[in-house]
């Protein structure tokens, strides 16, 4: 005797209306939480039915359709859990103006293998120089292909470390930074730290050595970088751990805000009032 098994039998199809479909698939969109077909499963079977789609052609495009929107959302959510204090792009940015940052290494950078790899990112120059943009725009990027961000100053961050130490709270916060695939610290050098603080600070940076990315921006020289540590070995330590297989870039020493500002002037001198 024949077993037939049920596996081989096809899935029972009840017919019913129209309206309740409709019904059935905001209900279900609902359920799962699927915003997108809940939104736009009837326009699209309409734009189907005109096309003479198969149901799996069909299926394909609403699903497609849901995934599309769901990592826009997920990009919107990563740039914001960035915390970036301004939107900068890399497109914006001038590279004619560095010349230790040509096209070619930027498009890498823009990329995000270094930060896959774990590597750090050094950017050092002086003020007006670009530092500021390009961490922001590469933290930018980086969320945008799906990876946690998060900037901060060097001061937020050693004051943020200070409370949570005092809260008893410092486990939980270094455990934080440390998930994060890139850390954005900016304005390494702007101000002095206290021996607790940099200690603090030094926990955030061991806890992501070789593992996660670190791109910092200073206006200071690593040989300089020992008066905001103070402890001239806690600064070799910390120049040791951000330089090792390090992108490091020279930003230079001409303020990009001073010659806008100058453009502006020679403008409003030429332009008659």
């Amino acid at each position: 005797m024949t077993n037939t098994s049920s596996n081989n039998t096809a899935p029972a199809v009840r017919e019913i209306s129209e309206q309740a479909a409709q019904a059935a698939v905001m209900v279900a969109a609902t359920s799962l939480r699927l915003p997108t077909v809940r939104e736009q499963a009837v326009d699209l079977a309409r734009a189907g039915a005109k096309q003479r789609l198969s149901h799996t052609a069909f299926l394909a495009e609403i699903l497609t359709a849901e995934c599309d929107e769901r990592d826009a959302r997920q990009r919107i959510r990563r740039v914001n859990e960035a915390k970036s204090p301004r939107t900068k792009r890399l497109a914006d940015f001038d590279t004619t103006r560095v010349a230790d940052l040509p096209p070619a290494t930027l498009a890498h950078l823009a990329g995000g293998a270094w930060i896959d790899a774990g590597e750090p990112l050094v950017l050092l120059g002086d003020s007006g120089t670009g530092k500021n943009h390009l961490v922001i725009a590469l933290g930018t990027a980086a969320a945008e292909q799906g990876r946690r961000v998060r900037y901060v100053t060097t001061a937020a961050l050693v004051n943020e470390l200070v409370e949570a130490a005092d809260d008893k709270q410092l486990s939980r916060v270094v455990a934080r930074y440390a998930r994060l695939d890139l850390l954005c610290l900016d304005e390494v050098g702007y101000v002095h730290l206290d021996p607790r603080g940099a200690e603090l600070l030094f926990q955030i940076i061991t806890a992501r050595e070789e593992r996660a990315s670190i791109a910092c921006a200073s206006n200071a020289p690593f040989s300089e970088w020992g008066a905001t540590f103070t402890d001239p070995r806690l600064a070799a330590a910390v120049v040791d751990r951000l330089t090792f297989n390090a992108h490091i870039i020279q930003t230079g020493t001409t303020s990009y805000r001073l010659a806008a500002s100058t453009r502006t002037i020679d403008r409003k001198e030429i332009i008659p009032a």
